[in-house]
């Protein structure tokens, strides 16, 4: 509670509305605020009628956006908002606040003068591993949010995907059970197999270390296991990502390996 700004908590008591998540969670914000404003709910899937009445009322009133925890829009409800307010003529401005994401990422020990902010991976291991993928060669921190009974198997398909790189999982940011674990994704993934993490969960992973040019056995060996599964334009795709090759050298070199297999 004593995150909250003093300003935040001055708007929230000027406020003529405040649109909220959750009733139930935002009243006990605006108690310890000492705000009496009337709440309404707003979320991503409310319908658009509620978006219109709200940007209707910013032109006399003052409309507040407040989410359950952290900063609205980082990955909680409030850009179509923001957006149809800007596209209205509407005043907006944010009151800076406690983000999970920069948080996690100071309390990781990891390089943080360049970072991808990744949101919430799929659940499904192949669209999370598609996903990985695409991030696997850029030079900067990553950042995900996970929920705690996921986290085992996130961890495993990103030491897969990006390499075992150094890590760092911080749960219950500011709040009373805090935690900050660092290892390597292997180690936090095992861990995290051991004894499933609790409450909001923050994942950082290092940026890709340099490494020396593949050998060639390395980059048939790779290209063999993956013509075991996939097809051979995917197979020299995979390996590309996961090498930093040429995919189409790759691909040469996967077709004279199936000829000879």
């Amino acid at each position: 509670m004593s995150d909250l700004s003093p300003r935040a908590a001055e708007i929230l008591r000027q406020a003529d509305v405040v649109a909220v998540e959750d009733s139930r969670v935002s009243a006990k914000l605006l108690r310890h605020a000492g705000s009496d404003r009337p709440m309404v709910p707003y979320h991503d899937h409310s319908d658009e009628r509620m978006r219109v009445r709200l940007v209707e009322r910013m032109a006399s009133e003052v409309v507040a956006l407040l989410s359950d925890a952290g900063t609205p829009l980082i990955s909680d409800p409030g850009y179509k908002l923001v957006r149809d307010a800007r596209a209205a003529g509407r005043a907006v401005t944010t009151i800076p606040g406690p983000c999970a994401a920069i948080a996690a990422i100071t309390l990781s020990g990891l390089p943080s003068d360049r970072f991808l902010f990744m949101g919430f991976l799929p659940s499904k291991t192949k669209a999370r591993t598609d996903a990985l993928a695409e991030t696997a060669t850029l030079r900067a921190s990553l950042i995900f949010y996970e929920s705690g009974p996921r986290c085992a198997a996130s961890l495993t398909d990103m030491a897969a995907v990006l390499g075992d790189r150094p890590a760092a999982l911080c749960r219950e940011i500011s709040k009373a059970y805090e935690e900050t674990l660092t290892g390597t994704l292997s180690d936090l993934s095992a861990a995290c197999a051991k004894k499933e993490p609790r409450g909001e969960v923050v994942i950082v992973v290092g940026p890709p270390g340099e490494r020396p040019p593949p050998e060639a056995d390395e980059i048939d060996a790779a290209l063999r296991d993956a013509l075991v599964r996939l097809p051979v334009s995917q197979a020299a795709g995979e390996v590309a990502r996961a090498l930093g090759l040429d995919r189409k050298a790759l691909y040469a070199r996967a077709m004279d390996l199936k000829g000879k297999a």
